[in-house]
């Protein structure tokens, strides 16, 4: 069977779309119909229901769908067999959190741009749940995720830091000239500006302000930490992030820090597709993830 087709049916049972697919195989749209039409003909089976929404997996697409990862997952390794045993090569894409994209990851490149040329990484700044789908799609290879732990028992996951936290406001804000720790219940008649939903910590801080007898802080959820940050820089409430996405605030005086509560340090879980084969090019860029932090 052409792997081409089973990889152009994962990537049309992943992305949902004939237009989508075409573009990340770097195909026209029509290619991507006549492999799908070629698949099925050859199987005998109706994969996909063309809807004017998308395309939709049939139920005999989901049961091709797994065994179809693993031909392809076959196939990577025989490539990888017959490959020069001292050059390791590949695309690799990470999932990561956006504030990590910005502070920790670029010395990561710069490390593996000089030992492993061949290498390209893709950092792509998601949340938890889309790393979790995209490491279960095949979208991604590696993910990176701010979490105590997981409870996905196809991931595997490796603790390779602690990341201590930092309770921020503006240089104007009141409670930045507070003379005295600042108490959950004075936090909690406060306006903060968190991560989305899925952010461990955040998502902790919330719980906490909420359970305050009395208490009405007032949550609102971002997906980027830059607009949380400049919130907060203005003046309009207070945010959690880690220590390492505000400290040149800091430093600059653009923000101030909050004397309060103590937060524990956040974990960063580096994680995989337990079944998915990882290549030479994903392991080595594991193995300077982990080593990044250690050093």
């Amino acid at each position: 069977m052409d792997t081409r087709l089973l990889t152009t049916f994962t990537t049309l049972a992943r992305t949902g779309s004939f237009t989508a697919a075409a573009a990340e195989l770097h195909l026209a749209q029509s290619t991507v119909t006549v492999h799908i039409r070629t698949l099925e003909r050859d199987l005998g089976v109706r994969l996909f229901d063309r809807l004017p929404t998308g395309a939709l997996l049939t139920d005999t697409g989901r049961r091709l769908l797994e065994g179809a990862e693993g031909v392809l997952d076959a196939a990577a390794r025989l490539r990888a067999g017959c490959a020069d045993a001292g050059t390791v090569s590949g695309r690799v894409v990470v999932g990561t959190p956006e504030s990590l994209c910005a502070t920790r990851l670029p010395a990561v490149i710069a490390g593996l741009r000089t030992s492993r040329p061949e290498v390209d990484v893709h950092l792509h700044a998601a949340g938890p749940a889309e790393c979790v789908e995209g490491l279960r799609s095949g979208r991604l290879d590696l993910a990176l995720m701010w979490e105590e732990e997981t409870e996905y028992p196809d991931l595997t996951t490796e603790p390779v830091a602690r990341e201590p936290l930092a309770l921020v406001c503006g240089p104007g804000h009141p409670l930045a000239a507070s003379a005295h720790a600042v108490t959950w219940e004075e936090l909690a008649g406060e306006s903060f500006f968190l991560l989305e939903e899925g952010c461990s910590y955040s998502d902790a801080l919330a719980r906490r302000l909420l359970a305050v007898p009395g208490g009405r802080p007032r949550l609102t959820r971002f997906g980027s930490v830059d607009a949380a940050r400049s919130c907060v820089a203005a003046g309009l409430g207070l945010t959690l992030l880690p220590r390492t996405t505000v400290a040149e605030q800091l430093r600059r005086g653009r923000l101030a820090e909050v004397g309060g509560p103590r937060f524990p340090d956040v974990p960063v879980l580096l994680a995989r597709h337990r079944r998915r084969w990882a290549s030479p090019a994903v392991r080595e860029v594991a193995r300077e993830l982990v080593r990044h932090w250690n050093d």
